[in-house]
């Protein structure tokens, strides 16, 4: 039986089938924009739209579970969405409406939940037992695998360290509170940091470059980076512990997440006196997401 899974982004719909013997290759994969401006019903729409031109190009039925990883998260007490950066999702019943759109259940989990199952089972993370998966791009987020198996928590919030606090730090969050570690160290906080002091915007890694030709102020952000990143994340190993961090998103091409100075950044805030969680570049690229979105329908949850 073939694994049918969906990345819904903010700007496009992946779709993709995969085989359970062979999961890390995707057999049909193709993508449709989003067009989230348009509302719900279109997004609904959009995602059949994916769905039926699968079936298109595969030859094959839908099945009668479709995975798909969503911005935000799943309330367990109601179903219906919360905390997405796609606003027109939340306090919707998406499951509910996607599986009667779909005639199929859509099975759905959070989008960096599923990029960290795809990297702790079939990618960088392959055969560690306990993993956190992170987003360190635009926004912030996680999630975490043990022994395989994705966890999710009670509220449905397990791995969102992208809104813990940092000490110290006050920016709004939109969220609702200030300080939140995405106001800090995303790839458009470190930008407004630049551009606060230097009232000139660039992209990160332009910023990067400048750093690398010397230059004070690129610098100065990229050490924030580097401390502030070492502060939150080390909050995250002090409670969970893990064999491994998968760091994806665009901040996570940065080199120096993978220096030792930044493993010496963390120390300063660990409970412990080595830090011996290895830091890994992901494996899959963007495929992480539909491939993890796949995997979701190989879970045995109802």
């Amino acid at each position: 039986m073939k694994l049918w899974g969906l990345d819904l982004g903010g700007t496009k719909i992946e779709g993709a089938i995969i085989d359970p013997s062979r999961p890390d290759v995707a057999l049909h994969r193709l993508r449709l924009p989003t067009e989230s401006s348009r509302g719900y019903d279109h997004i609904i729409a959009q995602i059949g739209r994916v769905v039926t031109q699968l079936e298109a190009v595969s030859g094959l039925k839908r099945p009668a579970v479709i995975g798909i990883g969503t911005p935000g998260a799943s309330e367990p007490a109601t179903g219906l969405l919360k905390n997405s950066n796609t606003i027109c999702l939340n306090g919707r019943p998406l499951s509910t409406d996607l599986s009667a759109h779909l005639q199929a259940k859509a099975r759905l989990a959070n989008d960096a939940n599923c990029c960290a199952l795809a990297e702790a089972t079939l990618g960088s993370a392959r055969g560690r037992a306990v993993v956190m998966g992170l987003i360190l791009g635009t926004g912030v987020g996680g999630g975490i695998v043990i022994n395989g198996q994705l966890i999710e928590g009670c509220h449905g919030i397990a791995g969102e360290w992208g809104h813990n606090p940092i000490g110290g730090e006050i920016t709004p969050c939109y969220c609702g509170r200030k300080g939140c570690v995405e106001t800090v160290i995303s790839g458009p906080a470190l930008e407004r940091y630049y551009r606060a002091q230097r009232g000139e915007p660039i992209h990160l890694p332009e910023i990067a470059q400048r750093a690398k030709a010397g230059e004070a102020l690129a610098r100065a952000t990229l050490a924030r980076l580097r401390d502030k990143f070492g502060e939150a994340i080390a909050a995250v190993i002090n409670i969970l512990d893990p064999d491994a961090i998968v760091i994806g998103g665009g901040v996570g091409n940065l080199d120096l997440l993978y220096e030792e100075e930044t493993r010496a950044a963390i120390l300063k805030h660990l409970f412990n006196p080595e830090l011996r969680t290895e830091l890994l570049r992901p494996a899959l690229g963007d495929s992480a997401g539909v491939f993890g979105a796949a995997m979701l329908c190989a879970s045995n949850k109802a």
